[in-house]
């Protein structure tokens, strides 16, 4: 896992590509350039056609850089695709794809950007995956594809695919923690205050980000209290006791300001400091179970593989920093 070299990046758009999803692999990898001590990254936004392109929302966006910006990228982002009736990609657009994928680069398709990876042929016999509206149409233009649908990305080593919208902004992050780091990706999900880790079929390495400030919240106080005690047992009614309130306003406003139940929260930050005690110590896995809350290694390896699909002792293999 590389922590200190600097990867170029090139961000395909194409006439009529959606603004959100242009920002994303821009948003997860640009900004990281302001970071003191953070990896830096090249984000080349490159096109097919010259001059401004219009998006979906009906301005147009200048693309400093042609197709040339593939050549030397360490990874090149298509960030969507045009749907089903859309014009056929330029000859050029797929040989540099496919000279980029020989020379090595990790390419990566967001959303319906699987469609034009597919599309050069690049996802044969690969597994994949696209926005679930697109998948029996993808299915059916492309057989030898080994389409996973329900997920939210497949990472298949040189080439990674996401389902549609936020989804791509877990694989953009899972590619930052890979080749980066766990600090590194945790940083950037702080700064974009992304949603908590969602339950899914894909395994996910995404550690939880930071929630929002909740000074005003008057349950505030608590989850900061609560983070700093993951490692006891704690029940509905005692925090309910704690917060001041009745076990069903509490229930109720919890939601409100989690987006989740107590239980599941309680679940997903235990996971999250696992993660971080799996990769920046030593300490056996028990040790760790008991640390994070969970009571014992047996309980701490079920929620792993529920959560990621991989057992804390394979985790801290791929993810370790020490």
């Amino acid at each position: 896992m590389s922590r200190t070299k600097t990867d170029t990046i090139a961000v395909l758009a194409f006439d009529g590509i959606s603004p959100f999803h242009l920002s994303v692999p821009c948003l997860v990898f640009g900004e990281e350039r302001t970071v003191a001590g953070g990896p830096c990254f090249r984000v080349r936004v490159c096109a097919a056609e010259p001059g401004p392109l219009r998006t979906s929302a009906g301005f147009t966006v200048e693309v400093p850089y042609g197709l040339e910006a593939m050549c030397g990228a360490d990874i090149v982002v298509v960030p969507s695709w045009h749907d089903d009736a859309g014009p056929p990609p330029a000859p050029a657009l797929v040989r540099a794809l496919q000279a980029a994928h020989r020379r090595g680069a990790v390419v990566v398709g967001l959303c319906l950007g699987a469609f034009l990876l597919a599309e050069a042929g690049l996802l044969d016999g690969r597994p994949a995956t696209t926005h679930w509206y697109a998948a029996p149409a993808f299915a059916e233009r492309f057989p030898r594809v080994r389409l996973q649908p329900d997920v939210l990305y497949v990472d298949d080593g040189d080439l990674l695919t996401s389902a549609g919208t936020v989804a791509g902004i877990d694989c953009c992050l899972h590619l930052l923690r890979v080749r980066h780091g766990a600090e590194a990706a945790n940083r950037a999900a702080r700064r974009m205050v992304v949603a908590p880790h969602r339950q899914g079929g894909q395994a996910q390495y995404i550690e939880q980000p930071v929630r929002a400030p909740a000074e005003r919240d008057r349950l505030g106080p608590l989850l900061e209290w609560l983070g700093g005690h993951l490692h006891q047992p704690h029940t509905l009614d005692g925090l309910a006791r704690r917060a001041l309130m009745s076990r069903r306003t509490f229930t109720r406003r919890f939601r409100q300001a989690t987006g989740t139940t107590v239980g599941q929260w309680l679940q997903g930050q235990r996971l999250a400091l696992a993660q971080r005690l799996l990769e920046s110590s030593d300490r056996p896995v028990e040790a760790v179970a008991a640390d994070a809350g969970f009571g014992s290694a047996v309980s701490l390896r079920q929620g792993f593989r529920e959560a990621f699909g991989i057992s804390p002792s394979a985790y801290r293999r791929q993810f370790s920093v020490l």
